[in-house]
C-alpha cells in the first residue's frame, strides 16, 4: 500500500502528537483531574459536547481518574426567559429564589446531567450522573440574604467520589448542595469544582468555559496570560482587572491552589479537543495557574 506525500505529512505530525504526549501520559496517569466543564461550552452544540466528551473517556483510558463538575447558567437562562422570569446577578452570582432554584434543578438534574453522562456512556459504561446533594457531598449554608438559595461551601464529602473513581467511574457531578435541614441550593460550579479538587488531592483541577484564559485587558485577546503565579491572580482581583462571571472562576482557581491542587487551567472549552492539548502538550492552549 502507497501513500501520497501529503497522507505520509498527516500520519507523520500524528505520530509526532502521540510522541509529545506519551511523557504526560505516564507522569499523570493514576493522578486525579477535576474538570468544571460550564454551560457556555454545553451551548456550543453536539459536535463540540462529543470533542470534550472523546478527551473525556481517553483521559479515563490512559489511567487518568477523571471527575466533571458542571454548570449550566445558558440553559437556566432560557428556562428562565421562557417562563417570563428575569435573572439578578451578584458578585457574578445569581440571585436565586424559590421559582429560580426549581428551575436550576429542573436544568442541572434533567436536562444537563443526563446529557453528559449519555454522551461519554456511548463509550462504555463509564459516567455516573450525581449531584452535590448526594450522600450530603457538598454541604452549604446560606452565602447571604441577599443571593437567596444560593450556597456557601462549608463541608465536602468526596468519598462518594472515591469509590466511583476506585470502580473505573467518571463522576459527573450537577452543582447542587444541601443545608443540614436538607434545603438544596444552587452553588456556583467553579466553587464547587474547586472544593472537590482540594477534598480528591487532585493534580489538576481545568475550568472549560466560553474564554481562552484570563487576559491582563479583558477587551484584548492578545493580552492573554499563559502563566500565573497565586499572588498575580490576586493582584488582578484587587484591581479589579477581572470582571463578572471570571470572578468566580478566579477565587475558586485561588482556592484550588490553597487547597494543595498543583495547578489550575483555564481555557475555551468550545476549541475542538481542548482538554488534551492543553494536558498533553508542551506548550498549552489557555491560562495556568500555580502556587
Amino acid at each position: 500500500m502507497s501513500y501520497e506525500p501529503q497522507e505520509i505529512e498527516e500520519l507523520s505530525k500524528k505520530a509526532e502528537i502521540l510522541t509529545e504526549a506519551l511523557p504526560y501520559i505516564r507522569r499523570f496517569s493514576g493522578t486525579t483531574v477535576v474538570i468544571k466543564y460550564g454551560g457556555n461550552a454545553i451551548s456550543e452544540g453536539l459536535e463540540s459536547l462529543d470533542s470534550f466528551v472523546e478527551d473525556v473517556v481517553l483521559l479515563n483510558f490512559v489511567g487518568i481518574k477523571v471527575v466533571v463538575v458542571h454548570g449550566g447558567g445558558p440553559q437556566i437562562d432560557a428556562l428562565l426567559t421562557r417562563l417570563g422570569h428575569s435573572s439578578t446577578f451578584v458578585g457574578g452570582l445569581r440571585v436565586t429564589d424559590e421559582e429560580t432554584l426549581e428551575s436550576v434543578k429542573m436544568v442541572l438534574l434533567g436536562q444537563v446531567n443526563p446529557l453528559l453522562v449519555s454522551r461519554i456512556n456511548l463509550h462504555g459504561a463509564l459516567a455516573v450522573g450525581v449531584s452535590g446533594a448526594d450522600g450530603s457531598m457538598v454541604l452549604c449554608q446560606p452565602r447571604s440574604k441577599e443571593h437567596g438559595f444560593v450556597g456557601e461551601v462549608i463541608k465536602v464529602d468526596a468519598s462518594l467520589l472515591e469509590n466511583l473513581l476506585v470502580q473505573g467511574r467518571v463522576p459527573i457531578v450537577a452543582s447542587i448542595g444541601v443545608g443540614v435541614d436538607g434545603q438544596m441550593y444552587n452553588v456556583n460550579a467553579d466553587l464547587v469544582a474547586a472544593e472537590l479538587s482540594g477534598a480528591l488531592r487532585a493534580e489538576k483541577l481545568v475550568f472549560l468555559t466560553n474564554v481562552e484564559g484570563i487576559r491582563s485587558d479583558a477587551s484584548d485577546p492578545k493580552s492573554l496570560l499563559r502563566q500565573l503565579r497565586a499572588y498575580e491572580l490576586k493582584d488582578l482581583l484587587d484591581s479589579e482587572v477581572i470582571q463578572g462571571g471570571m470572578i468566580p472562576k478566579a477565587e475558586a482557581a485561588l482556592s484550588a491552589i490553597e487547597r494543595g491542587v498543583h495547578s489550575v487551567h483555564l481555557l475555551d472549552g468550545r476549541l475542538p479537543h481542548a482538554l488534551l492539548l492543553e494536558v498533553f502538550t508542551d506548550q498549552g492552549i489557555g491560562t495556568m495557574l500555580y502556587g
